[in-house]
């Protein structure tokens, strides 16, 4: 069993709080989130206070070995820059990029956590599968031998406190690729994270940002705003079923991206050496209100939508709620983007600057109109084809 530790240049001691405050006292009387640089072996997780106890010390923190059975750290044996490790790859942008990596030749390999149902669609397409979970710090370094770059898209399940996988295992991840050795670490964070730390998702992706940058490590850190993926069984696959559709009546503004581009613009950024250890933000061609979508989606199925609005001030109200209760305190958690939905935040920026660096052109990138269009086209089309079927099958007596 080789057993890995965390290299010298690894080890550094402090706080840093996330918007620089003088003092972790201070940091505490705001109600700020802090997170504690602690990496000696003795002390290799920093600590993050969950939402919960934001006014409490920080928790001990937890000393983390990352072991892997019959690990060859030995010099010499050569790592192709074609072999990269997709971290969280069945998820809704993960399976892009390995789709778009298998396409442009590399070598990929996908962890995913063990599962009832295997990932056998990633086989199929031509990645090799490996499994490990990143709550469980021992199972990660078997899966980064012989890799390259290490392109992490994965998050916690909804049904799991946002610390385990978004912190306490994005910080293993980036501990165990320095240990040994990966060239490269893609890293995805949200938009506007650094200006919203009242939001525990949004805060521990702004302190990862930083736990990477000053990890060490060669990296590229990606801002989304939106997937457009996600709007079609959040508003046109209800409007299509005569469902309930459910908005807000707030004034946010996202620019929705085809995950698609996402993975393509990735893959470029991968190969230009202009971006290493930049933060990059990708956003799409407009920025979008909830009650937009919901109208081109209208527009696009030929009918109106059964609209269920739901006020930003009842999402505040049940979020205060929900933190009376520790089991309720991961609900609290994800509720807590009401504060961001309530602020007239517009999740946008202009990738004007961003595809001069990758050499990307504006014009190559999907629309939400072309992408809407495309989606109800195919399906409306395929509803007329199954219902002449049904026709041609009835049988009249």
């Amino acid at each position: 069993m080789a057993s890995l530790r965390l290299p010298a240049q690894l080890v550094t001691r402090g706080t840093l709080n996330h918007h620089n405050s003088s003092s972790a006292a201070s940091s505490s009387s705001s109600g700020r989130l802090s997170w504690r640089r602690s990496l000696t072996p003795e002390n290799s997780i920093p600590s993050l206070p969950s939402s919960s106890s934001l006014n409490r010390k920080p928790s001990t923190v937890v000393p983390v070995t990352c072991s892997a059975a019959a690990v060859n750290l030995a010099p010499g044996t050569p790592i192709r820059p074609t072999s990269i490790l997709v971290v969280g790859a069945t998820g809704t942008l993960g399976r892009q990029i390995v789709r778009r990596a298998l396409d442009e030749g590399y070598d990929v390999r996908c962890l995913v956590r063990p599962r009832p149902a295997p990932a056998d669609f990633l086989r199929d397409w031509g990645a090799t599968v490996v499994n490990a979970d990143l709550s469980k710090p021992e199972s990660i370094p078997a899966t980064l031998v012989g890799i390259h770059t290490v392109i992490d898209c994965a998050t916690g399940r909804p049904e799991e406190p946002i610390k385990t996988v978004d912190w306490e295992g994005k910080v293993a991840l980036i501990q165990c690729a320095k240990a040994m050795g990966i060239q490269k670490y893609v890293f995805y964070s949200i938009h506007n994270c650094d200006k919203h730390p009242e939001v525990p998702l949004m805060e521990i992706k702004y302190c990862t940002e930083k736990f990477l940058q000053e990890s060490g490590l060669n990296h590229i850190t990606i801002r989304l705003c939106g997937f457009m993926q996600g709007l079609i069984g959040q508003y046109a696959v209800p409007i299509l079923e005569e469902k309930s559709v459910w908005g807000t009546d707030a004034p946010t503004r996202v620019a929705y991206m085809d995950t698609q581009d996402i993975a393509r613009l990735t893959l470029v950024a991968l190969r230009n050496e202009k971006v290493n250890r930049k933060l990059l933000t990708f956003a799409g061609p407009r920025a979008w209100t909830t009650q937009e979508v919901i109208t081109l989606c209208e527009r696009l199925a030929g009918q109106d939508a059964n609209v269920t609005t739901v006020p930003v001030s009842v999402l505040r109200v049940t979020r205060q709620l929900t933190r009376f209760f520790q089991w309720t305190n991961d609900v609290a958690d994800r509720l807590a983007f009401t504060e961001v939905l309530s602020s007239d935040t517009v999740f946008s920026v202009p990738m004007t600057e961003t595809n001069s660096l990758l050499g990307v052109d504006q014009k190559d990138l999907v629309t939400l109109e072309k992408y809407l269009q495309d989606y109800f086209s195919n399906i409306l089309k395929k509803l007329k084809d199954l219902k002449a079927q049904s026709k041609q099958s009835d049988i009249y007596f």
